[in-house]
This record gives C-alpha cells, sequence and structure tokens, in this order.
C-alpha cells in the first residue's frame, strides 16, 4: 500500500552528471573537497563514461579546464578547445549520451571571474555577450545538444538564442541557470574547475541570497528571452524558489545540487554520522516534490551503485 500511494519518484533519466575534462593526457586528479569526483583528461573521460550509469541517466553536464588563461577568456571558443574536443570524442564514441555544455567564462580567464573585465575592474555585461555567443557557437559546431549559460549576465538568454539561429543552430536547446545565487557551497566546485576570483567576488552579477521576488524576474526574464529549461541553483537552501518556479513558468525546470551540498553529505557519511544511502535518495525525492523535472548531482553514480547492491541482496 505504501508503494501504491507514493507521491513523489525520482529516476535516473532525471538525473544530469557533471564532468570535469582537463588539458593533458594521463591525468584523473581527485578533488579533495569532493570524495569520488575526478578531473579527468579526454582519454580517462571517455573511460569513465563507459560505466553503465551513463546508459541510464538523462545526460552530462560538461566543464572544461583549460591548460592556459588569459583576460579575455580566448580559449574557450577554440575549435580545439578542452570542451570542443571532449564533445567531438564523445559524440563520436557515445553518440546516445546527452551533452551539455556548460557556458561561462571562469575557468578560461586569468583573473577568474565569469565576464570580461572592463574599467574600475567591473565586468563588463555587453562584451561578454558577445564572447559567449562565440563560445556558444563553438560548443554547438563540436557537437554539443544544450548549451548552459551560467554567467548570470543580463539578456544572454536572448542574445544566445539569436547567435545559434544565425548560425543554423536552431535545434540546439539552452538551459539557462535562471537563478543564480552568490553562494558559499561552491567552494568544493571552484578547485574542481579552477576558477576561484583572484579579486572580489561575483556579488554583482549573481543572485543576493535573501532575494526571491528577484529571482522570480530573473526566471521570468529568461523564459521571455527564450530558455528552453530554467535553473535554480543551489538547491537544497532553495527549494522555496523551485516549488515557486514550478507553479508560475510551464518551461522544464532543473535544480542544481551543488558542491557544497555534495561535500557535507560526504563528510557526514565519512563520520559514520548518517545513512548516507538513505539521506541522498531523500533529497533526490525533495527536488522531485518541490517541482524539479531535472536534477543535476554528483551522486548519480553512487545511487547506481546503491541500487545495483540492494538488487543482489534481493537475489
Amino acid at each position: 500500500m505504501r508503494r501504491l500511494l507514493v507521491e513523489h519518484e525520482w529516476n535516473f533519466k532525471d538525473l544530469l552528471v557533471p564532468c570535469f575534462v582537463v588539458e593533458g593526457v594521463g591525468r584523473k586528479e581527485a578533488i579533495n573537497a569532493m570524495p569520488g569526483i575526478f578531473r579527468y583528461s579526454l582519454e580517462y573521460l571517455l573511460k569513465e563514461l563507459e560505466h553503465p550509469c551513463y546508459r541510464e541517466v538523462g545526460g552530462i553536464l560538461l566543464f572544461g579546464i583549460p591548460a592556459t588563461k588569459d583576460d579575455s577568456g580566448a580559449v574557450a571558443w577554440h575549435q580545439n578547445g578542452i570542451v570542443q574536443q571532449a564533445c567531438r570524442a564523445i559524440k563520436r564514441e557515445f553518440p546516445d549520451l546527452l551533452v551539455i555544455t556548460d557556458l561561462c567564462l571562469c575557468s578560461y580567464t586569468s583573473h577568474g571571474h565569469c565576464g570580461i573585465i572592463g574599467k574600475g575592474k567591473n565586468v563588463d555585461n555587453d562584451r561578454t555577450l558577445e564572447v559567449l555567443s562565440r563560445v556558444a557557437v563553438s560548443y554547438s559546431e563540436a557537437g554539443a545538444d544544450i548549451i548552459a549559460p551560467s554567467d548570470m549576465m543580463d539578456g544572454r538568454v536572448g542574445t544566445l538564442r539569436a547567435a545559434l539561429d544565425r548560425y543554423g543552430f536552431t535545434d540546439r536547446l539552452i538551459l539557462s541557470y535562471a537563478a543564480k545565487f552568490a553562494s558559499a557551497f561552491y567552494g568544493p566546485f571552484r578547485e574542481a574547475a579552477d576558477s576561484t576570483p583572484q579579486f572580489g567576488d561575483r556579488k554583482s552579477y549573481q543572485m543576493p541570497p535573501a532575494n526571491r521576488r528577484e529571482a522570480l524576474r530573473e526566471l521570468a526574464e529568461d523564459v521571455k528571452e527564450g530558455a528552453d529549461i530554467l535553473m535554480v541553483k543551489p538547491g537544497l537552501p532553495y527549494l522555496d524558489l523551485v516549488r515557486e518556479a514550478r507553479e508560475r513558468f510551464e518551461t522544464p525546470l532543473a535544480v542544481y545540487n551543488v558542491s557544497g551540498e555534495y561535500a557535507m553529505v560526504k563528510a557526514a557519511a565519512a563520520q559514520g554520522w548518517i545513512d548516507e544511502a538513505r539521506l541522498v535518495d531523500e533529497i533526490m525525492i525533495g527536488f522531485k516534490r518541490s517541482g524539479a523535472d531535472l536534477i543535476i548531482t554528483y551522486h548519480a553514480k553512487d545511487l547506481y551503485q546503491w541500487r545495483e547492491n540492494a538488487n543482489k541482496s534481493i537475489t
């Protein structure tokens, strides 16, 4: 009867798995603050994607870590950039795997900010949009299925949609980090992506955690500009916004179960303070109950292994 009356469930097809690809050869680098998560050079990433988990999840969210950086992030749109190489290789080896490319300049700029720096060390919104458009087209040419801008520049969804359409990529979707907060939960990710700002912070372009109404305006603006999927990031502290977004917008909705949330679970599990498998399942249910269609999470492989172990114990 309990199974019959369950109201919300998550499925592996709801999950998107973040993957970090780094330039070089023979590199599989552990991320200290994220146990079980690695930065892979391309040949190791392809080996990782052979894991059966990736045949069941909805797709991957790809982050690139280049070998060189500059003030303009120019390597981000190079046809032989690390993300472009990865997209081509993945589509060759795993043609049915959905590839989403994160679109931001923070890993490509020497200063670590998400855009081009103008006068007074401020991010120049409009110049950044021009660069992001070039990168989005480059990713699409390499085979990316969905472009996911995470920069939080004003007007970027409409600008990217126009650029993609102009170059014939009318079938590429845009998954917008629509409500992305200036959060302390991103700390472990910045180690993974080598994207820590070298001065200042990102509060001038990411959302203040206290501002619910402003976040809803950001979501509405991205819907107006043509976003195909909306995202709320981080996940657990902002489930109220996930619920409000679900009730206000018909657009598909994603939530990002971010690095800090993952790290806290892993730290508690390492101490034996929690039942990790039950807790992570409960978190996934919470995201679905709040209204998320898609969940970006680092827990996907663990969830797969726990399910397989449970099936073996039954048989």
